[in-house]
């Protein structure tokens, strides 16, 4: 998942650089308004943490002039501005979220997982080869053959195969099946995932599920 990080400091937009690049996104920085404003609407990114004071075009000016594009990216703002009307105004401008600076680094990363757990509106059906999962009726089918699923298993597949040919760090598939604050073992995701492979891979030559070593898993066909 990629972060635009739109910021003209550069320690607070290292700060922010190496904070999400640790929580396995990738980071993009730019410290011009204007030229953000391009990248963001020429290219796609998951979320933009946005300052508000900038050159040549502020926070706000960026945020409404991409929200009159009909780009619908999660933005984040970060400002040393606290008071109602600037979180009111911010807001106002198009933004999903308000953080004041000085931040503290894990309620930045909480913000972050909480705004690309909403993401946008998925489709109703999810297809990896021949790996169907309707996400209306909650029921998973390969080969036309139907795969009974746990609310758990379900949603880790979910999140697999909304990132179908991408690997997900073992953090992130504990953040949107167990939500960040889970306080278990991450052995319960090896278990999962086992329970998919199991259910999806077992009976088939081709596999779907694959382990990448000393960072997550991905499905892909």
């Amino acid at each position: 998942m990629r972060v635009l990080i739109v910021e003209d400091s550069p320690e607070i937009s290292e700060l922010l650089r190496l904070s999400v690049q640790d929580a396995g996104y990738e980071a993009t920085i730019e410290a011009n308004g204007a030229k953000a404003l391009e990248v963001a609407t020429d290219e796609p990114f998951a979320l933009i943490l946005l300052d508000v004071v900038l050159p040549d075009l502020d926070g706000l000016q960026i945020c409404q002039k991409l929200r009159e594009r009909g780009i619908n990216t999660p933005i984040l703002i970060l400002t040393s501005r606290d008071t109602l009307e600037d979180r009111v105004a911010g807001l106002d401008a198009g933004a999903d979220d308000y953080i004041v600076k000085p931040f503290e680094v894990p309620e930045l990363l909480a913000r972050i997982r909480a705004l690309l757990r909403r993401g946008a509106t998925p489709p109703p059906t999810l297809q990896v080869g021949d790996l169907t999962l309707d996400l209306l009726s909650r029921k998973a089918h390969r080969e036309g053959k139907s795969i009974t699923l746990s609310t758990t298993e379900f949603s880790l597949l979910e999140i697999l195969m909304r990132h179908a040919g991408s690997t997900l760090t073992r953090g992130q598939l504990l953040d949107h099946v167990w939500q960040y604050d889970f306080g278990g073992s991450d052995n319960v995701l090896d278990c999962y995932i086992s329970y998919l492979r199991q259910k999806i891979d077992k009976p088939h030559t081709h596999k779907l599920i694959h382990t990448v070593r000393g960072v997550g898993f991905r499905i892909a066909e």
